[in-house]
């Protein structure tokens, strides 16, 4: 699926319960507050190959700044009482070994299985014979979509552009 249109304010999240790389199970439906859940592709690791023809999909790259983006500005987001959580289709311990060398703070939910992305129907695309999640990003309060995202050109500078947006919403009174 490529499309997002259906992924609107006020669609209730599904009651998912997705392992983390804290070692919890957490499910977005039901848990308390302000979250802003990164949606990724995949993030590589030093050594290995990239997916088959992985620099020719627009969007692939990127996903490795994009959460260090989000790393460095942890605190500012937890200052004003928002909590982040990263996606992808990767396994959790693919996954935990990407949050301790990048030292990532916050949890990545392994949608491996496909539960999570099927149910949303979030946007994905397919190389190599495998599914990848399309890089968006959804604002969730009480577990329902408050806002959804899209990364700008630059996934690095991602973080910096949505933290600009809450603090916009926030004066805006929204």
């Amino acid at each position: 699926m490529s499309d997002k249109s259906h992924l609107k304010r006020g669609l209730a999240l599904p009651h998912v319960i997705l392992p983390a790389t804290t070692g919890a199970a957490i499910c977005l439906a039901v848990a308390p507050g302000l979250h802003v859940l990164i949606v990724y592709p995949w993030t590589g690791r030093p050594g290995l190959p990239n997916p088959p023809h992985w620099d020719d999909i627009p969007g692939a790259h990127g996903s490795t700044p994009e959460l260090e983006g989000f790393r460095d500005l942890a605190p500012e987001f937890a200052c004003r009482n928002v909590n982040l959580f990263g996606l992808s289709r990767q396994t959790s311990d693919y996954q935990r070994e990407m949050t301790t060398r990048l030292n990532i703070p916050f949890p990545i939910l392994s949608d491996a299985e496909g539960r999570m992305s099927s149910a949303l129907a979030l946007p994905s695309f397919t190389t190599g014979g495998e599914k990848y999640l399309k890089r968006l990003t959804l604002l969730v309060s009480a577990g329902t979509i408050e806002a959804v995202r899209y990364p700008g050109a630059d996934p690095a500078l991602h973080a910096s552009e949505v933290l600009g947006w809450l603090e916009h919403e926030a004066a805006a009174g929204t």
